[in-house]
């Protein structure tokens, strides 16, 4: 197959949400079928509904200051489905995507072929394991793998990591993971095992007690993430157990990614053990010099042809990353006054009501659209959002994010005014392409 045709081929087994069947014996069967990529080399595994792939990011920021080969995991993908699987920092080529999935393929089918499996595994199994396939190939020392979707049952779950990271966790996915923060909890936690090391963000008290006690029953005493962290004049101070670290500039824009941050170095610290290299000015540069496009990432064109435009794009997609959204807009002493019209579409399945009820009261205007996903909420469900929760705000409604876009832009005076991109990933995905397409080399990101 070439790029296109594996594209096609993973697309045909269907949207990786709407077509998830969690369970971890697929995945084992087609990985050891494929030689069991994943015993070649270390590996995190990083779990929680929010922040896990800002976390994911920081630490292979962090081992690649220290010199350390990695392998980077994680989902979803803004424009390419290269984008989910970088080897020391780099996306995989398409040739190489493309020969992987074709071995990922013919081994699958092999397995349906001779009983072993009832179906073809999932999207998301897939690309799973041509992931760790790639990094097999690539000879790298670690792969961090972020988690899909819960933990217990997730594909990259079937590696076993020997370091597992547990971001905040909140309540997302009710339909797959349980209704209450206790069960969605106890989904994540399941990725502790008796043999791992552990490292926790700060969590809510139900999903905290749910973390210890499979902690205790793992017999594992677990290194929480610390809540030492200070503004200094010129950046952060993070005091651990083991060191601090000074005037750190954090590189992921938010008051939110310092909980992330320090959950990265814990995890540094943790893997330091057997990586000297991770030294203290190797976890300072990689908080420093990470970058992850599509959360609280700003555009700004500078084209003396084209209207000039300033774009925050941030895929917050559940209520906490609606929270810190806002909480970023309202810390920010620039934006307190600037008139910021919302461009936003999110998926049905999400509690639209939250996040509106977050999101919409700062908006100047509200421009509403439909991703390109069959998940994505109609704009007439977020209309009687609006109404209900801004009612005397000027909303706008647009059958696509390009639609969006252009108006919203029309709109605005990028002098004066901010537009905000937000409500789901895929949405900022189609509006990052946009940007890209029409304002090109005179647009940079931040």
């Amino acid at each position: 197959m070439n790029f296109s045709e594996a594209t096609q081929y993973l697309l045909s087994l269907g949207h990786e949400t709407l077509t998830i069947k969690l369970g971890l014996r697929n995945t084992e069967l087609l990985l050891e079928s494929l030689g069991n990529p994943q015993q070649q080399y270390e590996a995190v595994q990083i779990a929680g509904t929010n922040g896990k792939g800002s976390t994911a990011v920081m630490l292979d920021s962090i081992c690649r200051a220290a010199g350390v080969s990695t392998g980077l995991y994680t989902s979803p993908h803004l424009l390419s489905i290269t984008e989910r699987i970088k080897i020391n920092g780099e996306e995989i080529s398409e040739t190489s995507f493309a020969e992987l999935a074709s071995v990922v393929k013919t081994t699958a089918a092999k397995l349906v072929a001779d009983g072993k499996i009832e179906a073809l595994p999932t999207f998301f199994e897939h690309v799973t394991a041509i992931a760790l396939l790639a990094f097999k190939e690539a000879g790298v020392n670690l792969a961090i793998l972020e988690t899909g979707l819960g933990g217990r049952l997730d594909a990259t779950t079937a590696v076993a990591a020997r370091v597992v990271g547990i971001t905040p966790v909140s309540l997302d996915h009710q339909d797959y993971l349980g209704h209450t923060l206790a069960e969605i909890a106890a989904e994540k936690a399941a990725v502790i095992r008796s043999d791992t090391a552990v490292v926790v963000s700060p969590q809510p008290e139900e999903a905290r007690r749910v973390i210890v006690e499979r902690c205790n029953r793992s017999g594992v005493v677990p290194m929480w993430a610390t809540e030492d962290v200070h503004a200094v004049d010129s950046g952060f101070k993070f005091r651990t157990q083991n060191d601090t670290y000074e005037r750190v500039q954090v590189g992921l824009r938010g008051a939110h990614q310092l909980s992330n941050a320090a959950t990265a170095i814990a995890l540094a610290e943790t893997l330091g053990s057997n990586h000297s290299a991770i030294s203290h000015e190797a976890i300072v540069t990689g908080l420093e010099t990470a970058r992850h496009p599509g959360r609280l990432e700003l555009f700004e064109s500078f084209s003396s042809f084209e209207k000039t435009v300033r774009v925050l794009l941030d895929g917050a997609h559940n209520p906490a990353g609606a929270a810190a959204l806002r909480a970023y807009l309202d810390g920010t002493p620039s934006l307190l006054t600037m008139p910021i019209t919302f461009v936003f579409g999110a998926m049905a399945d999400k509690q639209l009501g939250h996040m509106a009820a977050t999101l919409f009261p700062v908006a100047a205007r509200l421009v509403l659209t439909e991703p390109r996903s069959p998940r994505a909420a109609r704009i007439q469900d977020l209309q009687a959002l609006a109404k209900k929760y801004a009612p005397d705000l000027c909303v706008e409604l647009t059958s696509d994010s390009e639609s969006a876009m252009q108006l919203a832009t029309s709109l605005t005076d990028a002098s004066e005014e901010l537009i905000c991109v937000t409500g789901s990933l895929y949405l900022v995905g189609e509006v990052r392409q946009w940007l890209q397409a029409r304002y090109g080399v005179p647009g940079r990101f931040s």
